[in-house]
C-alpha cells in the first residue's frame, strides 16, 4: 500500500501541520457530519463525542496511518488497522458510510487549514483517507463475511434469559438469539448492544462476553455509568439497568474485538481493574473447563471487595486450577475482605510480584491504569510484545503505548 509520487511528496511536506490541527480538525468534522447526516448519530457514541475521547482517536488514527505511509521504518499499522476494524464491525458501519466520513473529514481540513490547502494538498490528503478507507472496507468485509452477517442488517435480536446483580453498580445479562444458533466467537470479545432511548436516539454500546463460549447463550457484564469530571451519566447502561429483564428482547452485534485467548499453553498473566475483570472472566471460565493446567496468575484492583463483580465464579475456577494464583488490591476494607488469598490495601503494585517466565499478559482496565501497569511489567522484563491489552470506547492508546 503506497501513496502515488506526488502524493508522497506532498504529505510528507504538510504532515506535521495536519498533524497539530488534526484534533481541531476532527472537532469541526463531526459538528458538520452530524448536521448534514443526523442519521449518523444513531453510530457514534454520542458520550465519547461529549468528552471529547472520539475526535482525538479519529485524529490520531489518521496521522498515524500517514506516517506509516511515508515511513518504511514505522511501527507496523496493521493491528492498530485490525482494532479498528473490529470496532467498526460491532457497530454494524458499512462501505457506504466511508463517502460520507471522507467527504466532511476532507472539508474540514479545508476549514481549519485554509489557504494552505492547495488543490494538490487536497488530492494529495484525499489519496491518503481512501487508503486508509479501502484497507478498513476490506478488513471489515472480510470479519462481516467470517460471522454470516449481512452488513446492511447487522442487528439481530436476542432474548435476555436470565438477570443476575453482580454488586451495587454491576449486572449481567445472559443472552440467547431469538432465532438460530450463537455465532462462533472467540474468548475475550464483546459485541455491542443498540438500544432505543427516549427522544428517538438510538446508541450502542460495546460490552465483553464475559463467559466463556457456551453455545447456547453468552453473559455480557454491564458497569452503570455514572458521570464524573463534567462527563454525562451513561444513557445506555442505565437504560439497560432500568429496562433489561427477563424476556426483554435487545438487538446485539456480531461478536468482534482482536484481544482473544490463544491455544497456546504458555503461562498467563491477566491484570484488570473494575468493570476490566470482564475479559479475565471468560478466559477463566474457559481455561477452567479446557485447559485447567494452565499457569495463571490474576492481578485485580478495585474499590472494594463489595465492588468486585464475577468475584465467586472466579474464586471457584482459580480453585479448580492447580497453577492458578490471585491478589485482589481494594482502595476500602482490604483488610477484612474474604478474598481466597489476602487483600492488599490501596492502588495496585505490581513492582514485587512474582511472574511466571515466558508470560503473556492481558489487560483490561482505564487506561492510566494499564499504562502504569505496563510500564512496571516491562520495568521486570517482560516484553512489550507479550502484553496485549483491550480498552473500551476508542483507544487512544493505540499508537503510543506509554
Amino acid at each position: 500500500m503506497r501513496l502515488s509520487p506526488d502524493s508522497e511528496a506532498v504529505v510528507a511536506q504538510t504532515a506535521g501541520v495536519v498533524a497539530e490541527h488534526a484534533e481541531e480538525i476532527s472537532k469541526v468534522f463531526y459538528p458538520d457530519m452530524f448536521a448534514a447526516h443526523p442519521e449518523l448519530l444513531n453510530v457514534f457514541n454520542q458520550a465519547n463525542q461529549a468528552i471529547g475521547e472520539q475526535p482525538k482517536a479519529l485524529a490520531a488514527s489518521v496521522v498515524a496511518f500517514a506516517v506509516h505511509l511515508l515511513d518504511p521504518g514505522a511501527p507496523d499499522f496493521t493491528p492498530v488497522m485490525r482494532r479498528i476494524a473490529h470496532k467498526h464491525v460491532s457497530l454494524g458501519i458499512s462501505a457506504p458510510e466511508y463517502t460520507i466520513v471522507g467527504r466532511y473529514l476532507l472539508g474540514a481540513v479545508k476549514k481549519v487549514l485554509g489557504d494552505a490547502i492547495t488543490p494538490a494538498v487536497a488530492a494529495a490528503w484525499d489519496e491518503v483517507y481512501w487508503l486508509f478507507a479501502t484497507a478498513l472496507i476490506a478488513e471489515e468485509g472480510q470479519l462481516y463475511a467470517k460471522g454470516g452477517t449481512d452488513p446492511q442488517h447487522p442487528w439481530r435480536q436476542y432474548r435476555v434469559v436470565e438477570r443476575f446483580e453482580e454488586s451495587e453498580e454491576v449486572f449481567s445479562l445472559l443472552l440467547s438469539p431469538v432465532e438460530g444458533q450463537i455465532p462462533a466467537h472467540r474468548t475475550g470479545q464483546y459485541v455491542a448492544i443498540a438500544v432505543d432511548l427516549p427522544g428517538g436516539l438510538r446508541q450502542p454500546r460495546q460490552y465483553t462476553i464475559s463467559s466463556g463460549p457456551r453455545g447456547d447463550s453468552l453473559r455480557v457484564t454491564i458497569k452503570r455509568v455514572h458521570g464524573v469530571d463534567g462527563a454525562p451519566d451513561g444513557q445506555v447502561s442505565r437504560w439497560l439497568h432500568e429496562h433489561a429483564q427477563p424476556g426483554s428482547i435487545l438487538d446485539v452485534s456480531q461478536p468482534s474485538g482482536d484481544v482473544v485467548l490463544d491455544e497456546s499453553d504458555t503461562p498467563l498473566v491477566l491484570v484488570s481493574a473494575g468493570i476490566g475483570i470482564t475479559p479475565v472472566a471468560a478466559i477463566m471460565e474457559d481455561l477452567s473447563r479446557r485447559q485447567p493446567w494452565r499457569t495463571v496468575r490474576l492481578f485485580h484492583a478495585d474499590k472494594s471487595h463489595a465492588h468486585h463483580a464475577l468475584y465467586s465464579g472466579l474464586r471457584r475456577q482459580v480453585l479448580a486450577m492447580p497453577d492458578a494464583r490471585a491478589q485482589n488490591w481494594y482502595r476500602k476494607e482490604a483488610e477484612t475482605a474474604p478474598t481466597l488469598y489476602p487483600a492488599k490495601s490501596g492502588f495496585m503494585d505490581l513492582s514485587d510480584v512474582e511472574l511466571p517466565e515466558r508470560a503473556q499478559v492481558f489487560m483490561c482496565g482505564p487506561l492510566p491504569f494499564m499504562q502504569r501497569a505496563r510500564r512496571s511489567l516491562i520495568d521486570q522484563g517482560v516484553p512489550s510484545e507479550n502484553i496485549h491489552y483491550e480498552v473500551f470506547g476508542p483507544d487512544l492508546w493505540a499508537h503510543q503505548p506509554a
